[in-house]
């Protein structure tokens, strides 16, 4: 039912957004550089009350990666489950549905960064920029969960089949008990994650009650 055999075959909003990523990740590793122009700083998303915050921080830095393992991973899962969405849903209702997880994650990871500074004095992570594609990568896993829960997925590490409901509970519960422990444990957003998914879960909920959704 779901041709990959050739990057041709990739529906056209997850073939554009692979392209875009790739480009961005180039530019502000190999091209802005040269330029004296810190492309982290200027498009990674920062706390609204850091001197490097700016608006557009909140859509850039979903296209930003720390990374080649980290773009790598990020491209990864939107190929192989972003596909299979667009395909079901078609291009424009899945295009907003990435952004809007994406930003939601974006709103959720500041959220928690208030919380964090408001009631327990944590200014740790206010002038560091968050990058990455994840947030709406987890969005669209749990869309896969939602839409064919009992899909049987091989993991990598450890190699065995699970059901790709319960894989969507297991990063919910990781990204959250990690979040928990420390919100930007190891440089990862774990609360951005858990954020994305978060907001999937309500955008779906609203689509089932509403059939006036865009197609």
């Amino acid at each position: 039912m779901f041709n990959t055999r050739s990057f041709s075959d990739i529906p056209p909003v997850v073939k554009n957004l692979l392209i875009l990523n790739v480009v961005m990740y180039l530019v502000a590793n190999f091209v802005l550089p040269n330029f004296g122009i810190n492309s982290y700083e200027v498009l990674g998303l920062f706390y609204p009350t850091s001197p490097f915050f700016e608006p557009w921080q909140l859509l850039s830095h979903m296209f930003m990666h720390g990374g080649f393992f980290h773009l790598l991973l990020n491209m990864f899962g939107l190929w192989m489950f972003g596909k299979i969405i667009e395909q079901v849903w078609g291009p424009k209702k899945f295009l907003f549905y990435y952004l809007f997880t994406g930003l939601g994650a974006a709103f959720f990871h500041i959220g928690i960064m208030w919380f964090q500074n408001k009631y327990m004095g944590n200014t740790l992570y206010l002038n560091v920029p968050m990058v990455g594609a994840s947030g709406a990568v987890y969005g669209v896993l749990l869309a896969f969960g939602m839409l064919f829960p009992n899909t049987q997925l091989m993991l990598i590490f450890p190699p065995i089949p699970v059901k790709a409901k319960y894989l969507v509970m297991a990063l919910a519960g990781f990204a959250l008990f990690m979040g928990l422990r420390d919100s930007n444990a190891g440089g990862i957003a774990h609360f951005a994650h858990l954020g994305g998914m978060i907001f999937g879960v309500l955008l779906i909920l609203i689509w089932k009650r509403d059939t006036r959704t865009l197609y």
